[in-house]
């Protein structure tokens, strides 16, 4: 394997927030931290039912975000589509944040296993980071990650309360995503002109940035020049600095 990255566990503050914050929108979230820890350790098979109700509820929250955004979205939608009560979503999930971070971190879980995959079929280090680059180019077309990605940057401004506690978890997958930069710069012989973290937030945001003018308007940019862009950046940050 070329790069990891481990998930860090939820801060026990950011979810006590994160209740605050529901409380102001109306949706009453539980507090299950008391009881789960006076529960028994759950058998392997509960462990089982609990994971395959996660999924259905990560499934489900995927279809609505994308259906009517982040912010139109609604708990009992979510749970709706999954097939379970609004109960069954708050034992799983604290929030409707904590669904759509959990979603993106699996979103960043399966591109680092297609960069591991993709890295452990090159040769040489030429070829590992031409191949990086092409993959790079590709990310940047996820339609679905971008316009999210955006809607929930929105929400996290227009809402001071929550700003302080969706910034925490944000940091934490960029500083996963410049983990991934600075381990495959190293794999290849660069050294990265600017620190791993700025890199990772300038490859991300020049992508969605790009992704977002061709959606308003698709003559304004055609996807051959967003990949062409994408792929000068690239090369700026990684191929100039090893020269």
């Amino acid at each position: 394997m070329y790069v990891s990255c481990k998930r860090k566990p939820v801060d026990m503050k950011i979810a006590a927030t994160t209740r605050n914050v529901s409380r102001r929108h109306g949706r009453q979230a539980p507090n299950i931290g008391l009881k789960t820890a006076a529960r028994k350790r759950p058998s392997s098979r509960q462990r089982a039912r609990t994971e395959a109700t996660r999924g259905k509820l990560l499934a489900a929250a995927e279809l609505v975000f994308t259906r009517v955004g982040f912010e139109a979205a609604r708990l009992e939608d979510i749970a709706a589509e999954a097939g379970y009560t609004r109960g069954a979503f708050y034992a799983n999930f604290d929030s409707k944040e904590a669904i759509f971070f959990d979603l993106k971190e699996r979103w960043v879980a399966e591109r680092i296993a297609e960069v591991n995959a993709l890295l452990d079929r090159q040769e040489t280090p030429r070829q590992r980071l031409d191949a990086l680059r092409d993959l790079y180019a590709q990310f940047a077309h996820d339609r679905r990650l971008s316009l999210l990605s955006l809607e929930f940057k929105l929400f996290a401004i227009r809402h001071p309360e929550a700003h302080a506690r969706l910034r925490t978890r944000s940091r934490a997958l960029l500083s996963c995503g410049g983990e991934i930069l600075q381990r495959i710069a190293k794999s290849v012989g660069v050294k990265l002109p600017v620190s791993s973290e700025s890199a990772a937030t300038a490859l991300g945001a020049f992508s969605h940035a790009l992704l977002l003018e061709h959606l308003v308007d698709p003559k304004s940019i055609p996807p051959s020049d967003i990949r062409a862009l994408l792929k000068i950046l690239f090369g700026a940050i990684f191929e100039n600095s090893s020269r």
